[in-house]
């Protein structure tokens, strides 16, 4: 078995102004970091509109379509922006999101890694925002629930920002289960523990600024990976932000890419005991462009290991 990385070059073409964070060289350099490793390419596949229509109402395709620009850029809010090529690159990394579960599923993989932009984990259900355009793991779940037919899905996202979009997009669904760490307070506000879903199923995980690995590990030790036995997912997918980063520029937390190599090393297993090693994995943020190298890296070279 092997892991599967899905990327696309259109996702190079969703342009940002001049010093905006989530810029092209963020996708060029995970590509770099990865070129020397053996995995199974994909190119991503443009997702189908009934796809995104899983989980977004057609007049958010309609204003995102209405919004783009023939040239320059259309600013959708304070750091959200469109180019001319960003509806392009945002079908691409739900295409890539959609083709992962079909290759993990389908077993012709054992796990995979989406690299794709613009990521996804701030779109809620009818606005995008907070430089994402599509929730593409929670669109990932919600192919694996109703297209392949799975009872239980997990979807972990570690990055240092709340993904209120993917809380928001599954915060009805009862089959799927939606684990997050995030630095609080911080941008976009969101992530209380007493905001758990209409049934129970999410579980926020806020961890105080300044602090670092070791309070990373006590809370997935005590709070995620329990929660992950007894919910039994089919299939785990990782919304993967490695702008906790301690070099990264955006937050304050100060885990070292050794953090993010454990934490993969553990959802790895975990899959491996409860869904057949089944992981799907997406990118999201990061922004200083060495650490966000070397922690996505880190991240598939423990796929890769969990994959032989």
């Amino acid at each position: 078995m092997t892991t599967a990385l899905i990327t696309h070059a259109d996702c190079l073409r969703h342009d940002t102004p001049e010093g905006h964070p989530e810029q092209v060289a963020r996708l060029e350099h995970v590509l770099h970091a990865l070129e020397t490793l053996d995995l199974k390419r994909v190119a991503a596949p443009m997702a189908a509109e009934d796809d995104v229509l899983r989980i977004h109402p057609v007049d958010h395709l309609r204003a995102l379509r209405s919004a783009r620009p023939i040239e320059g850029y259309a600013q959708i809010d304070g750091d959200t922006f469109l180019s001319p090529g960003s509806l392009d690159a945002a079908f691409r990394a739900a295409g890539a999101a959609v083709r992962a579960v079909d290759l993990v599923l389908t077993g012709e993989v054992q796990n995979a890694f989406a690299a794709i932009r613009p990521p996804g984990h701030h779109a809620e259900t009818e606005t995008a925002m907070g430089f994402c355009l599509f929730g593409n793991a929670a669109l990932a779940a919600k192919h694996a629930l109703d297209h392949h037919g799975l009872k239980r899905v997990a979807v972990v996202d570690f990055d240092v920002h709340h993904g209120n979009g993917t809380q928001d997009l599954l915060w009805d669904e009862p089959r799927a289960l939606f684990i997050t760490s995030q630095q609080m307070p911080l941008w976009p506000g969101s992530g209380r523990v007493d905001e758990d879903g209409a049934y129970g199923q999410i579980l926020n995980m806020p961890l105080a600024p300044d602090s670092a690995g070791p309070e990373m590990r006590t809370a997935y030790e005590g709070q995620a990976f329990p929660r992950l036995r007894a919910f039994k997912p089919e299939l785990i997918i990782i919304s993967a932000g490695f702008d906790a980063h301690r070099d990264d520029p955006l937050a304050s937390l100060n885990w070292s890419t050794t953090d993010f190599a454990w934490l993969t090393a553990e959802l790895c297993a975990l899959a491996e005991e409860l869904c057949q090693g089944r992981i799907v994995s997406t990118l999201e943020g990061g922004y200083d462009l060495n650490a966000l190298a070397q922690a996505t890296r880190a991240h598939v070279e423990e796929l890769i290991k969990a994959a032989t």
